[in-house]
This record gives C-alpha cells, structure tokens and sequence, in this order.
C-alpha cells in the first residue's frame, strides 16, 4: 500500500507544471530562510555581541535585517528567473510599464493614506509603534539612514510578492494569482498593530491590480514605501510634539517639529 503511495505521489508531483512547482517551492524554502536567518532575531542572537560597543549599534540589528532580506527576497528570486527559467526580469514587474497610469495611482494612494494616517496616528499605541527602530525619533540622521535601509528592504518585498509570486503565477491563474500572493503578504503581518495587519487584506489586493494595471512592481514600491515613510514621519513629529490631536492647530503644531 505504501509503495503505491509514494507512486501516486510522484506521478502527481510529474504531472505539475515546473515553473508552478518551483515558485511554490521557492517562495516557501525563501520565506522560511528570511525568518530564521535574514531576521532582527537571528541578528540578536548570534551577531549582536560583535557590534554591541559600537556607537547606534541598535541600527546595525536592521541594517542586517533590510540587506539580508534583499539578498534572499530580491537578488536570489533574480537568479531563478535568469537561471532556472531562463526569463527576463522584466517580465516580472522590473520595467517602467505605464509610467502615466503609475505615477497617478501611487500618488493617489498615498494622498488618501496621508489622511487615513493622520487620523490613525493620533493614538498613542499607534504612534508608540513606529518607527520600528526607536532611535529615529531623536535623530533626523538615524531616521534617513533607516528609511534609506527600508527603501532597499521594500524593493525586494515587493519583488517576491508583486514581482515573482503574482507574475509568476498569472499565466497560470490570471486575476486569482492576486489573491494568491495576497495570503502570504497578510500572514506576515502578524504581530503588527492590528489595523495595520487588516489593511494587508486590502493593501495586498490593491498592490496586485497596481502591478497588472501597469506592468510593473515599481509602482507598487513607491506606493509601499511613500506610506511607510509617512506613518514614521508623522509618528515621529507626533512624539517630538507630544500632540496626538487631529484638529488644524496640531498639525501646524507638529509641523513646527520638522526642523527641531
């Protein structure tokens, strides 16, 4: 019985397209490799030590973490399209698309989101949880340096979902490979602020249609990004005022704290 099992199995997994068996595969042995080893934790626990004297060593911890993650969720998916597929990037999202279309969306996104932050950020466990990296918030150096690492960090998050994942998949299973990438991308968030882990949901589906709407992940960076960036900009001009108001005289107050 169990040898006709092990042969249903592998006449099963022979009958599977090879391109769909490898992203699965791939995105699974890559997402388990980024927890373990491209991660704050294994930063913590076996490279802290070595930078512990060294002046903002807490910035080094994400540092690894953001270069780290580039290298398993961005260079390493590359070389398997150019490898193993033997594709061009470009057929997964690295290519300007339709720049027009693009640009007016990811501004769009991001002027809506402004808003939804402002309102957001005006509690305190909210404000308290970003940046992730507490030391941005006394010091403009330290906070460029840590956006710039999550800028990197982004390009190769949005790779392995908007890029290798959805572009993989859609030849196979068209608008579905949007929801498809949109399960991992919400699973991940986990832990976060809980709004922040609901709008995933809607986050992960409107980033999917962004990148089929113009052929391209770029936009889907920029959107990602511009929001990130806003929720630690503002939270931080919020602690520094001390001001979690939503009214027009907070935000001229903490407006003031840009150059402080």
């Amino acid at each position: 019985m169990l040898k006709e099992e092990i042969k249903y199995f592998i006449q099963n997994i022979k009958n599977m397209e090879r391109k769909i068996l490898v992203i699965f595969l791939s995105v699974a042995a890559l997402q388990t490799i980024s927890w373990y080893y491209a991660s704050r934790s294994f930063y913590k626990w076996n490279l802290y030590d070595y930078f512990a004297a060294w002046q903002n060593s807490e910035l080094y911890e994400f540092l690894y973490w953001f270069t780290s993650d580039f290298v398993v969720l961005f260079v390493i998916p590359v070389l398997i399209v150019k490898l193993v597929f033997k594709e061009k990037i470009s057929q997964y999202g690295l290519k300007p698309g339709d720049y027009k279309t693009g640009l007016k969306l990811a501004s769009l996104f991001i002027v809506i989101m402004l808003a939804v932050i402002w309102f957001a950020s005006s509690s305190e466990s909210f404000t308290g949880a970003y940046p992730v990296f507490n030391q941005a918030r006394d010091s403009w150096r330290l906070f460029l340096i840590y956006e710039c690492g999550l800028f990197i960090y982004m390009i190769a998050w949005e790779f392995i979902w908007r890029g290798f994942m959805l572009w993989g998949l859609y030849p196979k299973f068209g608008i579905y490979a949007v929801l498809i990438q949109m399960i991992p991308f919400v699973i991940l968030h986990n832990g976060k602020p809980a709004l922040e882990t609901f709008g995933a949901i809607a986050g992960g589906i409107l980033l999917g249609i962004l990148a089929i709407r113009t052929e391209s992940i770029y936009y889907c960076i920029i959107t990602h990004f511009g929001v990130m960036f806003c929720i630690d900009f503002i939270s931080i001009l919020r602690y520094r005022a001390n001001d979690l108001g939503i009214g027009v005289n907070s935000l001229i107050n903490i407006t003031k704290f840009i150059f402080k």
